[in-house]
């Protein structure tokens, strides 16, 4: 089979963008895309986000098909907050190597440990550890669910043990224990990355997302030297509103580099530099724009939560929806 001139694949594709925007008018559908996702995925999608702002866009649609442009536990999280929508995942396989760190059987061996704790479950999980949750949480507000939770309640923080040790140093709280879980991109940045790049980059800000392995080493470090950073912890919309209202002009970014399209395209007089070019989730990049037309012309591939997790999740969601 011949293969096509650059000139017929640009043709090709913008065909099918063209069939895709159409097909979302006919089955009055949505489409969610993840901060992490190819470009052309975030160029088409009616809303792009992190996970807590993708969940309150899905739980305030009114449309009748979600199309969930993430990863599995997002697509669930959709299902769970809107019962009456049809939720579809175009790429079924796309999984998180940190939910899958910690299992329901995990999460009730630890709780029967800790009879009296409060469970706080990152929202990187899937549906049943979130019905065995008191409170979920995503980066963006998840100091702000711990510091809403009484002092002298015992806290089990899972799955993310890097998001949980900043939490903790942050709050300073001793009585919270943390999972030993890991996403695979984050873990993996050393904190001689970082050094790396700000020697290369002097005059850059650091915006550095929880996730990462390297950063309560390097927290405990510029303490020690009381040293001063241009240094910004926070989500990937935290990150996004950091590069629009600092005034400097360059940036290193220490997250899944597909933040980068966003941060640009929002920001083009800024400069925005990866800590790391390997920073790649192969499961955020596992949709592309056939997998998005093929969802939507053949139904595929829907998500479903069974009715008891269902109601349990959703007020361990709702409790983190409700937490700005």
């Amino acid at each position: 089979m011949q293969s096509m001139t650059p000139a017929q694949s640009t043709a090709a594709t913008a065909e099918m963008i063209c069939q895709i925007k159409q097909l979302k008018k006919d089955r009055n559908a949505v489409i969610l895309a993840h901060n992490y996702q190819i470009a052309e995925i975030q160029d088409l999608a009616d809303y792009v986000g992190d996970s807590l702002g993708l969940s309150r866009q899905a739980a305030a649609t009114t449309s009748e098909v979600i199309v969930f442009c993430g990863v599995h536990f997002m697509a669930e999280t959709a299902a769970i907050l809107c019962p009456d929508k049809r939720v579809l995942l175009p790429e079924p396989e796309a999984g998180c190597s940190l939910a899958a760190s910690i299992d329901l059987d995990d999460l009730k061996a630890w709780k029967a440990e800790h009879p009296q704790a409060t469970v706080v479950s990152y929202v990187n999980t899937s549906a049943a550890i979130k019905a065995e949750s008191d409170y979920c949480c995503t980066s963006s507000n998840a100091l702000k669910v711990v510091q809403s939770i009484a002092p002298d309640r015992e806290i089990l923080f899972l799955p993310d043990q890097f998001l949980g040790s900043w939490v903790k140093k942050m709050t300073g709280r001793q009585n919270m224990h943390i999972w030993m879980g890991e996403c695979h991109v984050h873990a993996a940045v050393p904190p001689s990355s970082i050094d790396c790049k700000l020697r290369e980059f002097p005059q850059a800000e650091l915006l550095i997302h929880p996730e990462c392995g390297c950063l309560t080493p390097y927290l405990d470090r510029i303490t020690q030297d009381n040293g001063s950073c241009q240094l910004k912890v926070t989500s990937t919309e935290g990150m996004l509103k950091r590069a629009h209202d600092s005034a400097a002009i360059e940036f290193v970014v220490a997250t899944e580099t597909g933040i980068l399209h966003r941060l640009q395209k929002e920001n083009p007089g800024k400069v925005f530099h990866p800590i790391d070019r390997k920073m790649n989730c192969q499961y955020m990049k596992m949709i592309t724009l056939e997998k998005l037309h093929r969802s939507l012309v053949e139904d595929v591939f829907p998500i479903s939560v069974p009715e008891a997790v269902k109601e349990k999740a959703r007020r361990s969601l709702e409790a983190m929806i409700s937490i700005f």
